[in-house]
């Protein structure tokens, strides 16, 4: 798997060096792509809030426009940090602004989503978005509270590319089904209150997986960090 992501990242980065060198030329910062992903986040969260506010319950489509401009964000995460490295201005003050700015990043989104689900009273969902929230900055915190105390914690599925990816190909499936099946489409069985599946559980379901993901990712992240410390003393 590791390799995997190893050659995939490889092909990423041919692909978008040739646009990197066109950014030192124009002498675009690394900050300023990490703040250009932060604005789209935010844009984001504006269209699932404006969503909410106009769409009925069975129109997902802002989901997958959220979705897209997500994924847009989150190549913006290895834009910078490719700049970076290209240019020759990788700093370490520069790799806080960016772990900061993602950090703010991330709850923006989550804030959209849980505020579309909330609205559309998809009351399952919008608690599954909060338990991920707080799993994805935990992961983070953990890491970065454990690397202040000399350990590694760099341990774990659910990193903050996976976490991205996730959210954003899971709503814009889930648009694409709703444009297929209909927004409205649900399968019932008798013995529940409410649907087994409907056109929202493709999202439903992903961030229910991020939930418990990242939160085991949290957990397993402090007990990999407090061995370490006990060996060291």
């Amino acid at each position: 798997m590791y390799d995997l992501k190893k050659q995939g990242q490889e092909l990423a980065y041919k692909v978008m060096d040739p646009i990197i060198k066109v950014l030192i030329k124009l002498k675009v910062t690394p900050n300023m792509i990490t703040l250009f992903g932060l604005l789209l986040t935010v844009g984001s969260a504006a269209v699932l809030i404006y969503g909410a506010e106009i769409g009925d319950r069975d129109n997902h489509k802002y989901i997958g426009i959220a979705g897209w401009i997500i994924l847009l964000a989150g190549a913006m995460d290895m834009v910078d940090g490719r700049l970076a490295r290209l240019s020759g201005t990788a700093h370490p003050s520069g790799a806080l602004f960016d772990s900061v700015i993602d950090r703010y990043s991330e709850l923006f989104m989550f804030f959209g989503f849980c505020y579309y689900t909330v609205t559309q009273n998809y009351l399952f969902t919008s608690i599954f978005c909060f338990m991920a929230m707080i799993g994805s900055i935990m992961v983070s915190y953990t890491r970065a509270r454990a690397e202040g105390l000399n350990a590694d914690a760099s341990v774990g599925l659910m990193q903050r590319p996976e976490r991205i990816l996730l959210i954003a190909f899971s709503s814009i499936a889930t648009s694409i089904l709703s444009s297929i099946m209909g927004g409205a489409y649900t399968y019932n069985v008798d013995w529940l209150n409410q649907p087994l599946f409907e056109t929202i559980s493709i999202f439903s379901i992903a961030i229910f997986f991020l939930a418990i993901s990242a939160n085991m990712t949290a957990i397993q992240r402090l007990n990999h960090a407090s061995n370490e410390l006990r060996k060291n003393g």
